[in-house]
């Protein structure tokens, strides 16, 4: 079976990307792990993840240029998609989980 390796990234890694990686982790067929673009992030984005994942996704239009811009060379065949989630939720709050999957899992086909 291949699996599918998605990485989530946000600004602090500590509210909607670890969120997305607690919910997709579940799902057979999908490695996942998150990132977050600021410095001071939980766990702070780096080339090596990028490289790593299949599908990027990013959670607003703000992060898909810090990204681009920070990381450029190694975006070249990557599939970066915005899922347009505003920084206004906690983690792992229903709404949040609800609104990533409806996002995510038409994405990737097999759910």
């Amino acid at each position: 079976m291949r699996y599918e390796k998605l990485l989530f990234v946000c600004s602090q890694n500590r509210l909607r990307s670890p969120t997305a990686e607690a919910v997709f982790c579940e799902y057979e067929g999908l490695e996942v792990d998150s990132a977050g673009l600021d410095r001071e992030a939980e766990m702070p984005l780096c080339s090596e993840a990028i490289q790593w994942a299949d599908i990027i996704f990013v959670m607003e239009k703000s992060h898909r240029s810090k990204l681009l811009k920070k990381f450029q060379p190694w975006l070249k065949t990557k599939r970066v998609i915005c899922l347009d989630i505003p920084d206004e939720y906690e983690y792992m709050e229903p709404a949040l989980v609800e609104l990533l999957k409806k996002k995510v899992l038409p994405l990737l086909g097999t759910f």
